[in-house]
């Protein structure tokens, strides 16, 4: 592999907008630089929402395709049911709605990268199609019996521990061998020290200048908050904390106290690929997960009621309604005194909470499906199957 210099990681980093100088982030860039000009397959591995989508880039833009067609693919928010025709194409007349011939991202690239990532969400059938990809270069149309052959290079990622995907065979260990080739782990935020102020300065400037507000300044005690903190969602919850902050509390330097408004009060330990008791992305552990959350709001509901149950009545009543438009992580205090109707207590099943929650999220996020999945910590897919299945369409 060519010998990679800190001027070669420099000039990756300016020109993809890469922030950060932590010896992890630098070796994981300069090993991508490393494996660029050899046509090999790449897994890259990383929280979610630690920038994975980035290293792609790196590869295909110092690579000997770098003039050739780059197609980024989540495999995650793709239905099962279409993504073989997605990714390989189709001929007319396939199925239902099939009213002309497509092709796939496999045809489409031919010659350059496929970026897939959620790589893990892949049915096991598409997993044996993949692998006819790596193996022979082949891949057939979904109703055709036509053999077609493209030239492509493909780098997966994934959050998700892989070796135990395999072992419970949600996972062909024969197509992780293939995809592995070369592996870069992504280090999550909370492992990049001083590169979490840099990145909060630079989001700062970029939502200045969208929102056309003064930019976002941050006393030195919030700065340590900021560095102390654990970020469970890693560069994407960070962006998302910073925009709060710009919209609402530019007018003034932000503190420690003003900062720990806007960080969850309960953090969550974040998938990660590299301890296997916490990578299970099981569609049972997205269901537990949710579960949880339910139960957890009912208990706090419980103690509540049980707390002000010898208070006013009517002044409870008034204050209810408060509590219904409540997200599910709000914790309420002592100061609003809130009581539930009988209505309001019904007990509901498993399959009925679910739903309500589901549907709640939808709501505050305008039923933007990817942030809906992302604030409920499941992937697009179980969402848009229990979508379906409850009929919230």
């Amino acid at each position: 592999m060519n010998q990679i210099t800190s001027a070669d990681i420099t000039a990756v980093k300016q020109r993809l907008g890469i922030v950060g100088s932590s010896p992890a982030l630098t070796e994981a860039i300069g090993r991508a630089l490393r494996v660029a000009s050899i046509d090999l397959s790449v897994l890259i591995i990383g929280e979610s929402g630690s920038g994975k989508e980035f290293f792609p880039k790196v590869i295909h833009s110092a690579g000997a395709r770098k003039h050739s067609p780059y197609i980024a693919v989540n495999c995650g928010a793709i239905p099962e049911g279409t993504i073989d025709s997605e990714l390989f194409g189709h001929e007319k007349g396939a199925f239902t709605g099939a009213v002309a011939s497509r092709k796939g991202y496999f045809e489409e690239a031919d010659g350059g990268t496929i970026f897939l990532d959620e790589v893990a969400e892949l049915p096991l059938t598409t997993q044996a199609r993949l692998l006819r990809v790596l193996e022979t270069g082949e891949f057939i149309k979904v109703g055709s019996s036509q053999v077609q052959k493209t030239n492509i290079r493909v780098v997966a990622a994934t959050n998700v521990d892989m070796a135990k995907a395999v072992a419970d065979g949600r996972f062909r260990e024969d197509l992780f061998y293939r995809l592995s080739t070369v592996q870069i782990n992504v280090p999550p935020l909370r492992e990049r020290g001083t590169d979490i102020s840099l990145l909060a300065r630079k989001f700062a400037a970029d939502f200045a200048e969208k929102y056309s507000t003064p930019e976002l300044t941050l006393t030195p005690d919030a700065i340590s908050l900021l560095q102390a903190y654990r970020w469970p969602g890693n560069v994407r919850q960070l962006k998302n904390v910073v925009e709060q902050l710009a919209i609402f509390e530019a007018s003034e330097p932000v503190n420690r106290e003003k900062l720990q408004e806007y960080l969850p009060s309960t953090v969550y330990t974040p998938t990660i690929a590299a301890a296997p008791a916490e990578a299970d992305h099981s569609y049972r552990r997205e269901r537990d997960m949710l579960f949880n959350l339910i139960f957890r709001l009912r208990s706090e509901v419980d103690e509540l009621r049980a707390e002000l149950s010898g208070r006013d009545t009517e002044f409870e009543q008034t204050k209810l309604g408060l509590m219904h438009s409540h997200p599910p992580f709000t914790t309420f205090t002592e100061d609003k005194p809130a009581a539930l109707p009988e209505a309001a207590v019904t007990p509901r099943s498993l399959e009925e909470n679910e739903r309500e929650a589901i549907r709640e999220s939808l709501e505050r996020n305008g039923g933007r499906r990817k942030a809906t999945a992302e604030e409920l910590n499941i992937s697009e897919r179980t969402l848009y199957r229990k979508i379906r299945e409850y009929g919230l369409e």
